[in-house]
C-alpha cells in the first residue's frame, strides 16, 4: 500500500469517526499518531505526538486566541455591549424592517468585540428576537436575520478563525483581520437590503414601529453604546496604523476592556471571575482541535497525499476559477456537517500545495474559507447559529421555522460569495492600500 493510499484512509477514517460524534481534536490526533506509526514506527510517532503541543501551544501567534476572547468575555459581562440594539433602533427605526436592520448593524459591532458567531448569535437571540417577536414581527424573519447576522462575528476582526487561518496557512494575522473588514461591511449591507426589500414587498413581516424618538434620546443611546466603539477603534486603529501587531493587539484590547469596564463601575471581581473562566474553556477547546490537527497535518505530511492531490487537481484543469469552484462546492457540502474550526484544521493542510503551486493569494482564499464557514453556521443539519437560537427560545419558535428563515439570508451570502470570488480587491484592497498585501 503506498503512502498516498494510507493518507486517504486517514483522511475517511477520521470523518467517519467525526460523524460518529468523536471530539475533532480526538480523532484526528488519533488518527495521526496511527497514520504516522504505519508509515514509520511507533517510535517516531509517539516522540512526535510528545512534541507538538509543546511546539503548538508554544507559538506566540496563538497566544492572541485567549487575549481575543478574554476581550470579548469581559466587554460581554461587563455589561460594555449592552444598548446596542436600543441604539440602533432609535436611529433606525424609520427604515422598513427597522428592528432586524437594527440586530444586524449592532451584530456587527458587537462582532467586533466579541469575535465568535456563535457568541453574537447566542447574545442576540435573547436581547433582539424576543423585541422582534412582541412587535409581532414574522418568526421566520425575525430568527432568521439573528442566526444570518451572527455569522459576522466570523468575518468582522478581530475573528478567531482568522487567527487560527493565519497560523494554518502561514500568513500574516494583521493582513487578514484587514482583508475581512470590507467584506463583512458588504455582507451586512447586504443582509439590510435583503431585509428592506422583503418588508417593502410584504409589510406584514415587519410592522412598523411607531414610536418617534427626540434629538435627548439619541444623545443618550450614544453615551450608553461609547465603550464599544472605544474598543473596537483601539484594538482595530491600532493593527491598522502598525503601532502594534495583531497579536499584540490581543492582550491591549483586554487590557483596555478591563479599563473601560472600571471607568464605568462594572469591573467586579464575579465579572472578572467569569470572563477567565469562559476563556480558559473556550482556549482550552480551541487548543485541544489545534494540536490534534497538528499531528495530523504532521501524518499527512508524510503520506504525501497532499501534494498527490494537487497533482491530480492540476492535471484535471488549468484554470484556478473552477479548482476554487471546486473547493467552495466541497466547502458547502462539509459545512453543513462539520463545525468551522474542525472543517479548516482538517481541509487547510490538504490544500495549501494545491493552492501554491496555482499561485492563489493566500489572504484572498482566507477570506473565501470564512464566507464558506459563516454558510456553514446557518444551513442544516448541523447550523451552529440555528440550534444557539432555538436553545435560546425553546419551545416558541419552532426548528424548522428558524431554518425557513435563514434560507434568504444564505442566497445573500452565496452572492456576496460570488462578488468576492469575482472580484478579489474587494477584500485585498483594504491591505493593498495600506501596503501590507504582496
Amino acid at each position: 500500500m503506498d503512502r498516498s493510499t494510507v493518507g486517504l484512509i486517514g483522511v475517511v477514517v477520521t470523518l467517519l469517526l467525526v460523524f460518529v460524534r468523536v471530539p475533532i481534536g480526538v480523532a484526528m490526533g488519533a488518527v495521526g499518531v496511527c497514520g504516522i506509526a504505519a508509515l514509520t514506527s511507533w517510535n517516531a510517532a509517539i516522540g512526535i505526538s510528545k512534541a507538538i503541543p509543546y511546539e503548538i501551544i508554544g507559538d506566540w501567534n496563538l497566544s492572541a486566541v485567549p487575549m481575543f476572547l478574554l476581550m470579548g468575555y469581559i466587554a460581554t459581562a461587563a455589561g460594555l455591549t449592552q444598548g446596542l440594539f436600543a441604539a440602533t433602533r432609535i436611529f433606525f427605526g424609520r427604515v422598513p424592517g427597522a428592528m432586524a436592520s437594527s440586530t444586524v448593524i449592532a451584530s456587527a459591532l458587537f462582532s467586533s468585540a466579541a469575535g465568535s458567531s456563535v457568541a453574537t448569535a447566542a447574545a442576540f437571540s435573547r436581547i433582539s428576537v424576543p423585541e422582534m417577536l412582541n412587535a409581532r414581527y414574522d418568526p421566520a424573519l425575525a430568527t432568521g436575520t439573528v442566526a444570518a447576522a451572527g455569522t459576522l462575528g466570523s468575518m468582522i476582526p478581530p475573528s478567531v478563525l482568522m487567527i487560527v487561518y493565519g497560523i494554518l496557512a502561514d500568513v500574516s494575522i494583521a493582513q487578514m483581520f484587514m482583508a475581512g473588514l470590507v467584506p463583512g461591511l458588504l455582507t451586512a449591507f447586504m443582509f439590510i437590503a435583503y431585509v428592506t426589500l422583503r418588508v417593502l414587498r410584504n409589510p406584514s413581516l415587519a410592522p412598523p414601529d411607531p414610536t418617534r424618538y427626540d434629538a435627548a434620546a439619541k444623545r443618550q443611546a450614544l453615551l450608553d453604546v461609547w465603550p464599544l466603539p472605544v474598543l473596537i477603534l483601539g484594538v482595530l486603529g491600532g493593527i491598522f496604523s502598525g503601532l502594534f501587531t495583531a497579536t499584540e493587539a490581543g492582550a491591549i484590547g483586554a487590557a483596555l476592556a478591563c479599563v473601560i469596564a472600571a471607568l464605568k463601575r462594572a469591573m467586579r471581581w464575579h465579572v472578572m471571575r467569569q470572563a477567565l473562566r469562559d476563556t480558559a474553556e473556550g482556549t482550552a477547546s480551541i487548543f485541544i482541535i489545534v494540536v490534534g490537527a497538528a499531528i495530523f497535518s504532521r501524518f499527512m505530511s508524510f503520506s504525501q497525499l497532499p501534494g498527490a492531490m494537487a497533482q491530480w487537481m492540476l492535471s484535471m484543469t488549468d484554470s484556478t476559477l473552477a479548482m476554487i469552484l471546486a473547493i467552495s462546492l466541497i466547502y458547502l457540502l462539509l459545512g453543513t456537517v462539520l463545525e468551522g474550526i474542525s472543517l479548516m484544521l482538517l481541509t487547510i493542510p490538504l490544500l495549501l500545495p494545491l493552492l501554491e503551486a496555482a499561485d492563489v493569494h493566500m489572504v484572498w482564499f482566507g477570506i473565501l474559507v470564512i464566507k464558506l464557514l459563516e454558510i456553514g453556521l446557518c444551513t442544516p443539519p448541523v447550523g451552529m447559529n440555528v440550534y444557539v437560537i432555538k436553545s435560546a427560545l425553546g419551545q416558541r419558535v419552532p426548528l424548522g421555522t428558524i431554518f425557513r428563515g435563514v434560507g434568504g439570508f444564505i442566497l445573500v451570502d452565496l452572492c456576496t460569495l460570488g462578488l468576492l470570488i469575482a472580484f478579489p480587491q474587494i477584500a485585498l484592497w483594504l491591505p493593498t492600500s495600506l501596503g501590507t498585501a504582496t
